[in-house]
């Protein structure tokens, strides 16, 4: 999960102040993620990857449980198959406890 922050894709890359973490699977674990945020007063996140069954998933319960609300844009993850995507999908709108916490949408219909 090492990868610097220069090969990120530019129109992704963080803007200047924004933190930056790596981490395998769970990106508050090791990471500093929980406290850059509530530096920041943040109280959503909105979790997208390219690995539903892997850091989506992971990182989205995580949130939840931290006490975040999470917005789970469905165009806005992937997985090798369409099969890991609707369960990561299903689990976090139906899993004990966060699945309250969980909002999922479509990328369109995030404003700011």
């Amino acid at each position: 999960p090492h990868v610097p922050e220069s090969a990120v894709v530019p129109a992704l890359k963080p803007a200047v102040g924004d933190g930056f973490v790596q981490s395998y699977l769970d990106k508050f674990l090791h990471t500093d993620l929980q406290k850059m945020l509530r530096d920041k007063g943040i109280k959503t996140v909105i979790d997208v990857g390219v690995a539903a069954q892997g850091a989506v998933i992971t990182t989205s319960s995580e949130a939840a449980q931290r006490g975040f609300k999470v917005i789970l844009p469905v165009d806005g993850m992937s997985a090798g198959t369409t099969y890991p995507e609707q369960y990561t999908a299903w689990d976090l709108t139906h899993a004990p406890v966060i699945d309250a916490k969980i909002t999922l949408t479509e990328a369109k219909m995030i404003k700011f």
